[in-house]
């Protein structure tokens, strides 16, 4: 017997009980299946990242029955971009966003799966698929469905033969929490050269400082000293977390489901951190997933899994495009500066409250702004 698993049938079967896993658990309760989710460690479960959940993943948890409790998180307004002496912000055009810590969201994400009858199965190790189910060391557990959610280094697609990459690109990524009352009510982007720093407010007292770049060496205190200004907020705060890393790896792959697997979340793809966006993507495919195993159309889901990663990996293509070309940055920030409404309108566009027709128009405005600055 495994876990309590040896003679247990699952409809789904769900490798990893990160939040996305949690979410595909979720969604495919709210259709009737039963789920079993699996996960080699314990709740909570933390994963470095900059713990901004924008307003349009808010809304997707919302559509899976999650709330986060305002003790929480803590709500910020907008976005600010700092690049050097130049700094522009916006408010989102509706709603709010959520700064909150990973292992919060976790725990708020279990409570749920727990009241919604999700079997989970922690520090279960899953060893290998079969016909019939998958194996948890080496024993058969059936089911007629089995998600991968297990994370950027997936077992589960290498397993199923969908490790053909289209194209992949990696970056790296370390974080750390800083005990300092939050200093404004936006979350900001600081551009440095080849580097990019989040600040994240996450409680009243506590603020998330992530860094993402191209040097695996790369940590914060180094990194820090590109930001004099922040830094000099930072003095002598005493730390509310060590440093951890992570790989942020921005992935499309040529199939992402199979017979019997879907892929979810970094397992089946991803943009890179700097959108922000990952999160509200890996909700998004739980939600496409469980409504075409509904329909018993499996095959949908990898139409329509590419369509939904379109918008994010073009706002990364986007922002990288800045992170590469220092002078393009630069000027693309003093339009923004000069034209306030021009950085609100890409900031509708970013978290998806703006037609594929604002893009359009967003693009042309953003060259003329970029020509004229």
């Amino acid at each position: 017997m495994v876990n309590g698993l040896s003679g247990c049938e699952s409809h789904v079967f769900v490798v990893g009980g990160g939040p996305g896993g949690l979410a595909a658990a979720l969604a495919l309760r709210r259709r009737g299946f039963e789920v079993t989710v699996a996960d080699s460690c314990t709740p909570p479960i933390d994963k470095p990242c900059g713990e901004g959940l924008m307003p349009d993943g808010i809304d997707a948890l919302a559509q899976l029955g999650i709330s986060i409790p305002e003790l929480a998180a803590h709500r910020f307004c907008g976005i600010r971009f700092v690049s050097g002496e130049i700094s522009a912000e916006a408010v989102f055009p509706r709603g709010f966003a959520l700064g909150v810590r990973r292992t919060n969201l976790h725990r708020v994400m279990v409570e749920q799966a727990e009241r919604a009858g999700v079997r989970l199965c922690w520090g279960t190790v899953v060893t290998g698929l079969h016909a019939e189910g998958v194996l948890v060391r080496g024993e058969l557990v059936r089911a007629h469905w089995i998600v991968g959610a297990d994370g950027s280094s997936s077992r589960v697609r290498r397993w199923a033969g969908l490790d053909s990459h289209l194209h992949k690109k990696e970056r790296f990524a370390f974080r750390r929490h800083y005990r300092v009352a939050p200093w404004s009510e936006f979350m900001e982007l600081h551009w440095g050269t080849r580097c990019q720093v989040y600040v994240t407010p996450v409680d009243r007292s506590q603020i998330c400082v992530a860094l993402i770049s191209r040097d695996p060496a790369l940590r914060l205190d180094e990194a820090l000293q590109q930001f004099p200004h922040l830094s000099e907020r930072l003095r002598g705060a005493e730390h509310g977390s060590i440093e951890r890393g992570a790989m942020t790896v921005t992935r499309k792959l040529e199939r992402v489901c199979s017979r019997r697997v879907a892929l979810l979340g970094d397992a089946s793809g991803g943009v890179d951190a700097i959108t922000g966006e990952g999160l509200c993507l890996a909700f998004r495919q739980a939600k496409l997933l469980a409504d075409c195993l509904s329909d018993g159309d499996l095959w949908r889901y990898q139409a329509e899994h590419r369509a939904l990663s379109r918008h994010p990996a073009m706002m990364a293509e986007l922002m990288l495009l800045l992170e590469r070309h220092d002078v393009l940055r630069q000027r693309a920030m003093r339009a923004f500066r000069n034209r306030p409404s021009l950085f609100a309108r890409m900031l509708a566009v970013h978290v998806g409250a703006a037609s594929p027709l604002d893009v359009a128009g967003n693009g042309l405005a953003l060259g003329w702004s970029l020509l004229t600055a």
